[in-house]
């Protein structure tokens, strides 16, 4: 058992209602010190299996379970996330480096909705009945089985809940499979689930890494849905193994997103985004990090873009007035790093940043705005996930569009202008997911979630995840004859 800033925290797998070992364990450290939090529970083929078996065997009684308890008892775990808001916060901003503020004030609270809205949601799911040639067709939507889902650690907790909700709602049984970089509030989420009452063996963890536990669970031929937020290289290597069972997948994946600013729109609004796409020290799959700026007011934005970004007051993430925190592990500091000075040398020019903070040392890095990098290189194409932010300049809407679909992703985009006509013919022709005009990341679970072209397969989102977890199934009726 292990204590993170005096909480206590399980570092077992959560299989079948109980606290599992293993034989061996791994290192779970802090990136705002890097200090020890934990050795965690390491898991492989065995604990796995252990867990899918678990899954399958609680399977049918859940799936059984009506919708009004399932609701309930989903009700009943974000009373319990409610309940411990702040012991949640605080261990995973330990972990994974996000804002205190930011997990107090929206993350966590998010996490309790994501289990309520998917519960209200599951009691009004439905279809009107319709008639063919005097038949009716009823629509319903019956479990799947067992989910498998594979969660990053940009958000931990929120994005696991993103799936969790919706598949235990839909009557599935669940294998979690956190980054092994961000553990411990999965971890906490299962005492959570158990005094709720969710019966064993319908939510289990297993904690390891990709190689070894990822990989079991979704070549597993029991596991009817895989749902997986993380790289494409990776996205590449499940959707193999599921091919082998026709395992259906959802896939959410990298971003490369475009932030369109237009001669007409408010630059005060303009800025406030673009600076605010250093959240979570850029660690953002949705971050709009291509800022694409019309000529005409080019100069203009850059330079209130610079002067507010300099005033962001980077150091740690639990104290409540720090904007930027660190990043999330050595190995990731090096990969930003890596492709910032690949830049430089290139040609590309630094206006604010190029570096790690070498004041605070550790993992903190720089925001960063890059200048001058040439058309197609790879700082403008490749998603970097780290602070560093790069400005282009166009002439018209049609270069502008061309500049924001110039890459293999098609996550989301931004859009600011203060024209309503062009917001609409240019958001048409935007390959992305998700459109914001003048705003950013407003994100309503019942509005449809994905990624176009590379950035994933699949929508979740309202009906569309009770779609993905659930097998569709239309009951054609002949008339009855009394």
């Amino acid at each position: 058992m292990a204590t993170v800033a005096g909480i206590p925290v399980n570092g077992d797998h959560w299989i079948g209602g109980e606290r599992v070992s293993s034989p061996t364990t791994f290192d779970d450290h802090s990136p705002i010190d890097q200090s020890l939090l934990a050795q965690v529970a390491r898991g492989g083929p065995a604990e796995v299996d252990a867990a899918v078996t678990a899954a399958q065997a609680a399977f049918p009684a859940w799936a059984a379970t009506s919708r009004q308890e399932r609701a309930r008892l989903l009700h009943a775990i974000a009373d319990g996330v409610e309940a411990r808001l702040e012991d949640l916060a605080i261990v995973e901003t330990t972990d994974n480096g996000a804002l205190l503020r930011s997990h107090l004030r929206g993350v966590m609270p998010r996490v309790a909705h994501n289990f309520r809205f998917f519960a209200d949601w599951l009691l009004d799911l439905g279809h009107e009945d319709f008639e063919t040639r005097g038949h009716t067709n009823h629509v319903s939507w019956d479990p799947a089985g067992v989910c498998a889902l594979i969660t990053p650690w940009n958000a931990p907790l929120m994005l696991a809940t993103w799936k969790i909700a919706p598949a235990l709602a839909a009557g599935n049984t669940v294998v979690l499979k956190p980054a092994e970089w961000t553990p411990l509030t999965a971890s906490l989420l299962a005492d959570i689930t158990a005094e709720a009452g969710l019966p064993a063996g319908v939510f289990n963890v297993v904690q390891g890494y990709g190689a070894e536990a990822g990989a079991a669970l979704v070549a597993d031929p029991r596991v009817r849905r895989i749902s997986f937020t993380g790289s494409v290289p990776t996205a590449r290597t499940i959707a193999a193994a599921a091919a082998a069972n026709l395992t259906p997948l959802s896939l959410e994946l990298g971003g490369k997103s475009p932030l369109i600013v237009f001669a007409d729109a408010d630059l005060d609004l303009a800025v406030n985004l673009a600076v605010e796409q250093y959240d979570n020290a850029g660690q953002v799959c949705l971050a709009g990090t291509r800022l694409l700026v019309e000529e005409a007011v080019a100069e203009e934005f850059t330079a209130r873009f610079v002067q507010r970004a300099q005033a962001l007051k980077q150091g740690d993430p639990r104290d409540l007035t720090t904007d930027l925190g660190p990043n999330i592990h050595p190995k990731h500091v090096e990969r930003i790093d890596g492709f910032v000075q690949r830049a430089l040398d290139a040609g590309a020019k630094a206006v604010i940043g190029g570096g790690p903070n070498t004041d605070l040392g550790g993992l903190f890095y720089r925001p960063t705005l890059i200048t001058g990098a040439e058309p197609g290189s790879e700082i403008l194409t490749e998603e970097v996930f780290g602070p560093v932010l790069t400005v282009q300049t166009f002439s018209g809407e049609q270069e502008a569009v061309e500049l924001a679909n110039g890459t293999r992703f098609g996550l989301a985009a931004t859009l600011i202008t203060g024209d309503q006509e062009r917001a609409e013919r240019v958001s048409a022709q935007l390959v992305a997911g998700t459109v914001w005009v003048n705003c950013f990341f407003v994100r309503d679970l019942k509005a449809p979630f994905g990624g176009s072209r590379q950035s994933g397969v699949g929508r979740e989102g309202g009906t569309w995840s009770f779609d993905f977890y659930c097998d569709v199934k239309n009951t054609v009726s002949a008339p009855w004859v009394r």
